[in-house]
């Protein structure tokens, strides 16, 4: 048989790839096949993956990319065409959180969410899908959240942020239909990652665990979900297993979004 999920000789763009979901992300892709771009703001993190993944006889490289800068993005998207001559898929991943309703939200912050969550995204868009035109089709899968769907306290901005991701995923899978581009999302609800650590300890010392309980008790489920869970799911929307699907967001949420009573 065929090996199922299987991306050799193909290249994969994943933006904050550095840690967290992108990191699984990068990490099982290369395990299935894949050379692997790791683009974080974050050179250390970035290069410490690409070890990890070369360690298990994976092919990896780094790029620092600050993804709300156009220039950035499309210097290392033309250096990734020149070394590898295509880019089969791209997954962009990398945002940033902000907690605040409309008051107390300030326009700087509200600017910077934009810049990283929505910018970020077209920019990496824009830059990819020229040579995917060129070579005759490829994958990209936006990373939106559960709370482009339902009203979340304190959300204002972020929210904002993915519900553009999740209108631009439908208007690309639209518009490059012909293309042979095929565009998705994936929106999760609470993942357990270092970040949601590192915001347990920086509002609530001393009460983490009670934090930490309450937050995956949010969840139908019971739990948060795990990073490689996500990982999963994009593997699958990314493979040619998944060719009959575009213009889709798939929640990976526990039962948040339609088991909340």
């Amino acid at each position: 048989m065929t090996p199922i999920f299987n991306f050799s000789n193909k290249t994969v763009i994943v933006t904050g790839a550095g840690s967290g979901i992108g990191k699984n992300i990068a990490t099982l892709f290369a395990a299935q096949g894949a050379f692997v771009y790791i683009l974080d703001i974050n050179a250390n993190q970035a290069e410490e993956v690409v070890r990890e993944i070369r360690d298990t006889g994976g092919k990896a490289a780094a790029f620092v990319c600050n993804i709300a800068q156009k220039a950035d993005v499309s210097a290392v998207f033309e250096q990734v065409i020149k070394e590898t001559g295509s880019i089969d898929v791209l997954i962009n991943n990398a945002g940033i959180a902000h907690i605040g309703n409309a008051e107390n939200t300030s326009e700087s912050d509200f600017e910077r969410i934009f810049q990283v969550n929505v910018k970020g995204v077209y920019h990496c868009i824009q830059a990819v899908i020229p040579q995917m035109k060129a070579q005759g089709g490829g994958v990209i899968l936006n990373m939106s959240s559960v709370a482009a769907k339902v009203g979340l306290s304190d959300r204002f901005a972020y929210s904002m942020s993915k519900g553009a991701v999740a209108s631009m995923t439908l208007s690309v899978a639209k518009d490059y239909l012909p293309f042979n581009i095929r565009c998705n999302s994936i929106s999760p609800a609470r993942v357990h990652t270092p970040f949601v650590d590192g915001f347990i300890s920086k509002n609530y010392a001393g009460k983490e665990s009670e934090i930490f309980e309450k937050l995956s008790k949010s969840q139908p489920i019971g739990r948060m979900g795990k990073p490689e869970e996500v990982a999963m799911l994009a593997l699958y929307l990314c493979s040619d297993e998944a060719g009959f699907i575009t213009g889709t967001d798939y929640p990976i949420d526990g039962g948040f979004l339609n088991l909340n009573t």
